[in-house]
């Protein structure tokens, strides 16, 4: 599974890449901080698949980096080989950016 530190994502986001975010997380948190990208609350996720390309790069955060794991895990089995999990999550944002 492809990782992505919260300092080279910033990276990314600055310079314009082609990418798309999605928090997995739930509403109340997304309300609470976000960097951004389309809302998809993991429950949510698997019959959302229409929101999401497969021709470019897909960026998924949550809270700690461990729920956007298990949502890239279940999107491969869909046929999405083009996910990036941001490491450690919002949290590891935070501390870093």
């Amino acid at each position: 599974m492809k990782q992505i530190s919260p300092n080279e994502l910033k990276m990314w986001l600055d310079i314009g890449k082609a990418l798309l975010l999605v928090d997995v997380r739930e509403e109340w948190e997304r309300e609470l901080y976000n960097i951004g990208g389309i809302h998809i609350p993991m429950g949510e996720l698997m019959s959302s698949l229409e929101q999401l390309p497969k021709d470019k790069e897909v960026v998924l955060y949550c809270e700690k980096g461990i729920r956007s794991v298990i949502a890239i895990q279940r999107l491969e089995t869909a046929g999405f080989h083009n996910l990036i999990n941001l490491a450690g999550g919002m949290k590891a944002w935070k501390e870093a950016v």
